[in-house]
């Protein structure tokens, strides 16, 4: 029987902590204790909200605006931190595994992130993403969306010896951040399902994503 999303993560999480020297343990557990004692998702869209509009450019040169996609059916929207994320993607590989039935839904699913334009076709190419990808440089959208976290500054230098450069990758040096969420917006522009959560590491399993979209 597969793994869940869930258990995949979980496996990834306890594999990256376990090789990690204690003294980093305690500095990446300490920021994720702030992360976790935050409010930083207090004004997050949540089921029932009026999802905000937004056009973004896409990875065909051109740009995707929300009620464009509507007009075709409902839209699966996945705020996702980067490429770099070993969490984003194996939501990107559970997400790929249920494309083709979301489309079948009717549904469009796309991702979002503050990767630059060249860094996100970079992404989808790397991991041969199908699903519509958009660069939100700067956190615009996820702004919006009241979804946007800094990165503490305790484990920037750890990203840095991980060779994770956010500032490279967003073009910015904000080390800004979307909480990875999940939004599953009807025609009519309203929010219908949502999963937020500030630990990044959680997210919504695709096979409630396609449950969603069936109850529409």
């Amino acid at each position: 029987m597969s793994k869940t999303l869930a258990e995949q993560t979980q496996e990834t999480v306890e594999a990256f902590i376990g090789g990690l020297p204690e003294d980093v343990q305690q500095v990446v557990g300490g920021a994720f204790e702030r992360l976790l004692n935050s409010n930083i998702t207090e004004h997050a869209k949540d089921i029932g909200d009026v999802a905000p509009e937004f056009c973004l450019p896409n990875m065909r040169g051109g740009d995707t605006a929300l009620p464009q996609l509507l007009e075709n059916g409902p839209v699966v929207l996945s705020f996702y931190r980067g490429g770099w994320c070993p969490f984003c993607n194996l939501e990107f590989k559970a997400l790929h595994d249920k494309f083709a039935e979301m489309q079948a839904l009717g549904a469009t699913l796309v991702g979002i992130s503050p990767e630059t334009q060249a860094v996100s076709q970079q992404t989808v190419q790397d991991h041969q993403l199908e699903f519509e990808v958009l660069s939100d440089v700067g956190n615009r959208v996820a702004r919006d969306y009241g979804l946007v976290m800094v990165v503490d500054e305790a484990i920037r230098p750890y990203y840095e010896q991980w060779g994770i450069d956010i500032p490279s990758a967003n073009g910015d040096v904000t080390f800004e951040l979307p909480v990875p969420a999940t939004y599953v917006i009807d025609q009519a522009g309203v929010i219908r399902a949502a999963h937020v959560d500030k630990d990044y590491t959680k997210r919504m399993e695709p096979a409630d994503i396609i449950a969603a979209l069936k109850a529409l």
